[in-house]
């Protein structure tokens, strides 16, 4: 089953994931996209590792999503966070970098329907619209991957001050 599960900064769709997840009871590989650029962003990912049962296999996936899903166990995997593998790729130095690792993700999913999937991805189009070039063009690939991956997925549910909300499928 492919779930993804969309909503705003901190409105609980980590801790959502997480506990779909731990309650399968099944073994779990966590696929991080985050990358510490500077202290603030070392306390996120070190709060949200905390969070975690240590028992859980991570891989560190700031480019090659497609190929960190590809190399998961069998069972479980968490992707947390699309928006977050998006910046690295649309900051990367290579400009074709994001459609060709848009492309191997959507490929990936295609495959890959006899594992438990959970994506987790920010709903950033519901705010006000960004000035700057490169702000707008975030906010436009993450609106298209949403859509693409809502279309795959078998269940899409959104997270608002920690409610789900399903949008597709069954209930959380």
């Amino acid at each position: 089953m492919l779930t993804l599960i969309l909503g705003g900064a901190r409105s609980g769709k980590s801790r959502l994931a997480l506990q779909r997840a731990q309650a399968t009871g099944r073994p779990v590989s966590f696929i991080a996209t985050a990358q510490a650029h500077d202290a603030e962003m070392a306390d996120r990912i070190a709060r949200h590792q905390a969070e975690r049962p240590a028992h859980w296999a991570t891989i560190e996936a700031p480019f090659d999503l497609a190929g960190a899903i590809r190399a998961a166990a069998s069972g479980m995997v968490v992707v947390d966070c699309l928006t977050l593998w998006l910046t690295n790729c649309l900051c990367h130095p290579e400009p074709e970098r994001w459609s060709t690792a848009r492309a191997a993700l959507l490929a990936v999913l295609s495959e890959r329907r006899t594992d438990d999937l959970i994506l987790v991805s920010n709903e950033t189009g519901l705010g006000i619209i960004p000035l700057g070039e490169l702000t707008r063009r975030f906010v436009d690939e993450a609106g298209w991957l949403n859509q693409d991956l809502a279309q795959l997925a078998d269940e899409v549910i959104l997270v608002a001050a920690g409610l789900p909300l399903v949008l597709k499928g069954t209930s959380p």
